[in-house]
């Protein structure tokens, strides 16, 4: 059974192309490394663009989709698992438990939401898998400052940003995966007095 690396990346089928590509190569350097795929099951967007990449180059796709989505017709079929789940929250926790690592590709609001909610669970040392930002073109550039702005104003502690890496390539994630330590995370709280 091979890996499974968790992709979080944009449902949306109205983005410049280059983010489609993106996700394909992610796909396909899946597939080259040995990891397999567990996603949000969907077949359109950024989504569609990985699975369709992992699926055509031999690698194993684990789609995990709410039933209301699969009822739109946003599934993709050709899955070689598609696990059906009621909620949003299931599931996040099924790809979650499932993963051996998770990446962020450019998306919205609901990637975000999954890849932040990793990170917090990686601060309070719940979660204790890699996690990388594939920061396409400096999409994640802002975010990263507002990392920034958080530790300055004392939000975290400076360990906090070891907690995740950042690449730029889809090749340079498997890297980080490759040189990811197995960290503790340092208390969240700070000692008051």
């Amino acid at each position: 059974m091979p890996k499974l690396l968790c992709v979080y990346c944009a449902s949306s089928d109205r983005l410049d192309p280059k983010y489609y590509a993106a996700a394909a190569e992610l796909g396909r350097e899946m597939v080259l490394r040995g990891w397999g795929l567990v996603y949000g099951g969907g077949r359109t967007g950024m989504m569609g663009a990985v699975a369709r990449a992992v699926k055509q180059n031999g690698g194993r796709v684990i789609g995990v989709i709410p039933e209301f989505m699969k009822v739109r017709e946003l599934a993709y079929d050709e899955a070689d698992e598609l696990v059906t789940v009621i909620t949003m929250r299931e599931r996040k926790l099924l790809r979650e438990t499932r993963a051996d690592a998770f990446v962020a590709l450019p998306g919205g609001w609901g990637t975000l939401e999954e890849i932040l909610e990793i990170l917090t669970l990686r601060q309070l040392d719940v979660v204790k898998k890699p996690c990388v930002l594939l920061n396409q073109d400096g999409f994640y550039d802002p975010l990263l400052q507002l990392f920034d702005r958080m530790l300055a104003e004392k939000f975290f502690k400076p360990s906090n940003l070891a907690l995740f890496q950042v690449a730029d390539t889809a090749a340079a994630v498997f890297e980080r995966f490759e040189t990811a330590v197995d960290l503790k995370a340092e208390s969240k709280w700070f000692e008051t007095k």
